[in-house]
């Protein structure tokens, strides 16, 4: 699907669009979240719009020619794809419209609109948003921003990878919040050919394990049912090529529950004043609730993917 090169021209295409995110030490914390580590936080909630999407949705739109935006462009998103969308709508200066599922964050619902983008509110889950926005492609010619099973937006994903590895040359396991899986594909391609030797750890939400269960059928299988609130972190079945890369690069997927994120969430705010949505405090979550085990000395890098008012509102 996607190569380093591809990463790296991702970079070069989106600099001085989007930003390069701080890394922030995770220490002296009143409650800490794995002893004897050393733990950074890559804190892609600060990107532009709030979530790393920004980087993968840039990308693509870089990517294309000026003409074929003419007749717009339109997704389907949980909701940080689909702002990150509809400011790459906004930069090219043509419409934009949002499928997004009944349980996307109204907060950001509302920021989507505030881009220009006009939103449609289909399904209960994405892969139903997903059906609804295909149908519109076909209809209207608009130009699709696949939020994971496109090989630009995974391109733009994995300069974050690329990132890790230089304000961390010597991390040890990235862990990697997951949805669709593009994130996880981008960052694990980048670490694992720059740095084989660092672990890659996806976290699922448990109400949506749809690569951990392809990975236990050992091809790419659809969920019966996706129970997750978290509409960020739902799926129901990834692309082929996206599973070949998690299953080829990634070295773990472990699952926290909606509950155990917004602890989380709410942990990141009370410790270090960081609003993170609950996609955004899942590999927290993981490492608070003991999912993922880490050894004395290793560096750790947990990528805090998205900001959100829950922790605050919740």
């Amino acid at each position: 699907m996607i190569a380093l090169d591809d990463i790296r021209t991702a970079a070069a295409r989106i600099e001085g669009n989007v930003r390069r995110t701080p890394m922030i030490a995770a220490g002296n914390l009143k409650t800490p979240l794995a002893g004897g580590v050393d733990l950074m936080l890559k804190l892609e909630l600060l990107q532009v719009t709030g979530s790393l999407k920004a980087r993968g949705a840039t990308n693509k739109l870089l990517s294309l020619d000026r003409a074929a935006l003419t007749r717009g462009i339109v997704t389907a998103s949980g909701g940080n794809h689909g702002i990150a969308t509809a400011r790459a709508g906004f930069m090219a200066g043509v419409p934009t419209t949002i499928f997004l599922p009944t349980n996307a964050s109204p907060a950001k619902i509302e920021k989507l609109r505030a881009w220009g983008a006009a939103t449609r509110i289909v399904g209960s889950a994405w892969h139903e948003s997903n059906e609804a926005a295909q149908a519109f492609v076909s209809e209207t010619g608009a130009v699709y921003f696949h939020p994971f099973a496109d090989p630009a937006v995974v391109a733009g994903q994995g300069t974050v990878g690329l990132e890790i590895l230089d304000q961390m040359p010597d991390v040890t396991t990235v862990l990697v919040a997951m949805g669709g899986g593009g994130l996880v594909s981008g960052v694990a391609t980048a670490i694992k050919a720059l740095a084989p030797h660092a672990r890659v750890v996806g976290i699922e939400a448990a109400g949506s394990p749809v690569l951990l269960r392809a990975l236990e059928a050992g091809r790419n299988v659809a969920l019966d049912k996706v129970t997750t609130s978290v509409a960020t972190m739902a799926c129901a079945k990834t692309d082929d090529r996206i599973f070949e890369i998690v299953r080829d690069k990634v070295d773990e997927i472990v699952l926290v529950d909606d509950d155990e994120m917004l602890l989380a969430a709410k942990s990141l705010w009370f410790e270090m004043g960081l609003a993170a949505d609950l996609s955004g405090a899942a590999a927290i979550a993981a490492l608070a609730e003991g999912r993922v085990q880490v050894k004395k000395g290793e560096r750790v890098c947990a990528i805090v993917c998205g900001a959100g008012p829950d922790a605050i509102l919740g």
